[in-house]
């Protein structure tokens, strides 16, 4: 299972009350990060943003001294990892917070490990091809899209489901461990299913160099 403690960064430090507000902004900008957590011993008492400190208008003195009032979003080691893409989304954070089962700091994940778990979550980098169906949401049977493609010796490696603006309809993404996807289309088609699409998603040095590409805006100053 993708848990959130498969994702802690310990690379990351954690402020203490007694740093700066200079120490605070110089730290985003080496890591790259719009927020991150002070901590008091091992307690999380919250994330700071380089706005909280601008705004006491006290860069020089300690965060103690700053009278912060903290946002305090963070998710335990044992929460799934949907739980980790909620509160980043909820949040619109570039930096989580990780606390063991005794509430104390272990690590933080952040937005380009995001990205990295995203990618294991849906399997991206598995060879395959993309199947999109659009279908009335009284109809939608996650079970019987599985047996149609497997009757056709194939797997949904992952599946995403959003809903049509202004309609009762889903559109349902399959992610298939098959390049070719024309048989399964084809038995989709029988069974009276709106074929939307099909996309190929067979990782390849193109995939991989997108990727890439998409971790290192991620890292950009």
């Amino acid at each position: 299972m993708m848990m959130a403690r498969d994702f802690v960064l310990d690379d990351i430090p954690p402020l203490k009350t007694s740093d700066t507000g200079l120490k605070a902004i110089a730290w985003m900008e080496e890591f790259k990060v719009s927020h991150l957590p002070i901590i008091n011993n091992e307690d999380y008492l919250g994330l700071i943003t380089e706005d909280d400190v601008y705004r006491n208008n006290m860069p020089e003195e300690a965060l103690g001294a700053h009278g912060l009032s903290l946002q305090k979003p963070f998710v335990r080691a044992e929460d799934h990892f949907l739980e980790v893409i909620r509160c980043f989304q909820e949040w619109e954070l570039t930096l989580l917070p990780i606390l063991d089962e005794q509430g104390k700091y272990m690590g933080c994940i952040t937005l380009s490990n995001l990205m990295q778990g995203m990618a294991r979550l849906k399997g991206v980098n598995e060879p395959g091809a993309v199947l999109v169906l659009q279908v009335l949401d009284r109809d939608y049977s996650l079970g019987q899209m599985a047996q149609l493609v497997e009757s056709n010796d194939a797997k949904v490696l992952s599946v995403s489901v959003m809903g049509v603006p202004d309609s009762s309809e889903l559109e349902v993404h399959l992610k298939i461990n098959r390049t070719d996807l024309s048989a399964i289309v084809a038995t989709f088609v029988r069974f009276n299913y709106n074929v939307a699409g099909t996309f190929q998603a067979q990782r390849d040095s193109n995939l991989d160099d997108r990727f890439g590409l998409l971790m290192r805006y991620l890292d950009m100053d």
